[in-house]
């Protein structure tokens, strides 16, 4: 089993993320780590999670073959952020009756993301929603609870996620 290790403090926006024995920077959500996440409070959740599947932008990205499921972004995929959708923390397709991310960005944040098993298992309204593994961007831009690493590390890291990869996120530096 391969784990992911995040290590980052709250009093940052940025964190290491240990792959084996290489530690890569990585951004996570602007107002810290949390164990008590809340839709919107931008900060990104402690814990161990699963990483569910790859998204990607076919017309922009072509990813390296992974274990892992896959599944290409096409223009009418969202993700519900709206605690009152009964699809809360979903894929859903727009148009969309209630709050959603648009996974077809113009920017480049999603051109590949890892969906991270966070809320999901049932999702609870409020709790948090599209907590992803995705690209950074302006230098490791603090996110808004995602946690964001380069396009070469996300290259580096597709061919080695499978179902039984983990994503420790802990609130301290990493040992040394």
């Amino acid at each position: 089993m391969l784990y992911l290790d995040l290590f980052a403090s709250d009093e940052q926006a940025r964190g290491g993320l240990a792959v084996g024995d290489s530690l890569w920077p990585c951004a996570i959500g602007a107002a810290g780590l949390s164990d008590r996440k809340v839709e919107g409070d931008g900060k990104t959740p402690l814990g161990t999670f699963e990483l569910r599947r790859l998204w990607y932008r076919a017309d922009r990205f072509a990813p390296p073959a992974g274990p892992l499921p896959q599944r290409a972004i096409d223009r009418l995929d969202g993700w519900s952020d709206d605690p009152r959708d009964p699809d809360y923390n979903k894929p859903v397709r727009r148009p969309h009756a209630f709050s959603h991310e648009f996974l077809w960005r113009n920017d480049q944040l999603y051109d590949a993301f890892f969906e991270i098993g966070y809320n999901d298992t049932p999702a609870i309204s409020g709790a948090g929603s599209a907590i992803f593994l995705h690209l950074e961007k302006n230098n490791y831009q603090a996110t808004r609870g995602c946690v964001a690493i380069s396009r070469d590390h996300m290259m580096q890291l597709i061919p080695l996620v499978s179902p039984s990869t983990r994503l420790r996120i802990h609130n301290h530096a990493k040992p040394t």
